[in-house]
């Protein structure tokens, strides 16, 4: 592993083992590892499982708390914990979301989630924990309202994107929907009025978007900036007028700003940017990459440097890196090597 600037390096802290079959997706529980409260996470793989692992606060290792199995009769592709860390939604290739909850340290199925055609790609919470956005090879982009006592209804199916959708993510502040897909495009969807959800812009090649699949996308903590990455060999930043944004005047377009290429040489698979700024990468080369954005102001707008690279994170394909959203600054992993990793981004003195 390379350190630029001598600024950070990276620890693997521990290898979290038990999967049968390929981890395609990491998430943390946003209501864990503040205040006392143990970081917890979860993953999923092709071997119908969720596992949900947390970390011993006397010893610091990690250890597998449940096995979330025989509902999923398929690949588990995607999980996303609810924003009071309560639920937990998981998508899987059967065509099923399964809501779980968390009651007493025991993880209940408590509903499931029918609709789409086949593979369900992507679940995803908006910030308030009321809607639930899922989307699938069936092209389909669907939005579930939360009602009491854990029932989930249909408010909308969004349809736009021509190829499968690979990742719904809800953007951080506001319930502005935004979708990628294997069309090459990013989509973004937001209402108006009576759950009557369209398209209002669409990110492709000809406004300086992606020239293949898009895999992921992820926002900045202000929520002002996107980061996304594509099969295109890419990583390209994304910008909106947050004053404009925030004062409800009407939806604002993003606009792109800059693309990072050259750093990674086979398929990027995962990008998440960190409450700190700095934006982790993961790709099909079993390496991650580091950004940050450059402070000297260019004229030319923003642009990022990588920090970091670490070669052989995996012995396969890197399918998802996450931040952790507590104290400590770790960074999830999952592999096609069957393995979630936890690592620890630390300055270096």
């Amino acid at each position: 592993m390379e350190s630029h600037d001598g600024e950070w390096s990276l620890n693997e802290l521990q290898k979290l083992e038990g999967h049968t079959d390929r981890v395609w997706s990491v998430a943390w529980n946003p209501a864990t590892g503040v205040a006392g409260v143990p970081p917890m996470l979860a993953s999923c793989s092709g071997d119908k499982t969720v596992r949900v692992w947390e970390q011993n606060p006397s010893s610091s290792s990690w250890f597998c708390k449940a096995v979330l199995e025989e509902t999923h009769t398929r690949t588990v592709r995607s999980c996303c914990w609810s924003p009071s860390g309560k639920l937990l939604a998981t998508g899987s290739f059967d065509a099923t979301t399964a809501i779980w909850e968390n009651v007493g340290g025991d993880f209940e199925c408590v509903s499931t989630l029918e609709g789409h055609e086949n593979e369900v790609k992507s679940v995803c919470w908006n910030a308030s924990g009321s809607l639930l956005a899922t989307c699938g090879r069936d092209r389909s982009v669907w939005i579930w309202e939360v009602l009491p006592g854990n029932e989930f209804e249909c408010a909308s199916v969004l349809q736009g994107h021509t190829q499968d959708v690979k990742m719904v993510q809800w953007h951080p502040t506001m319930d502005i929907l935004f979708s990628c897909s294997y069309d090459n495009t990013i989509k973004i969807w937001v209402e108006d009025g009576d759950d009557d959800w369209h398209c209002v812009q669409t990110l492709s090649e000809a406004n300086g978007g992606h020239t293949s699949t898009v895999w992921a996308l992820s926002f900045n903590p202000a929520g002002d900036k996107m980061v996304s990455c594509s099969d295109d060999l890419t990583i390209k930043i994304w910008g909106t007028d947050s004053r404009k944004m925030m004062s409800g005047d009407g939806y604002v377009p993003w606009n792109h700003l800059c693309t990072l290429s050259g750093y990674h040489d086979r398929t990027i698979f995962s990008v998440h940017w960190s409450r700190e700024g700095i934006i982790a990468s993961g790709a099909a080369d079993d390496a991650f990459r580091f950004f940050i954005e450059n402070k000297d102001g260019s004229v030319d707008g923003p642009s990022y440097r990588m920090i970091l690279r670490n070669e052989k994170a995996h012995d396969m394909d890197v399918n998802s890196v996450r931040w952790s959203p507590g104290e400590n600054r770790f960074l999830a992993s999952a592999s096609d090597d069957g393995t979630v990793k936890i690592w620890e981004l630390v300055p270096v003195i």
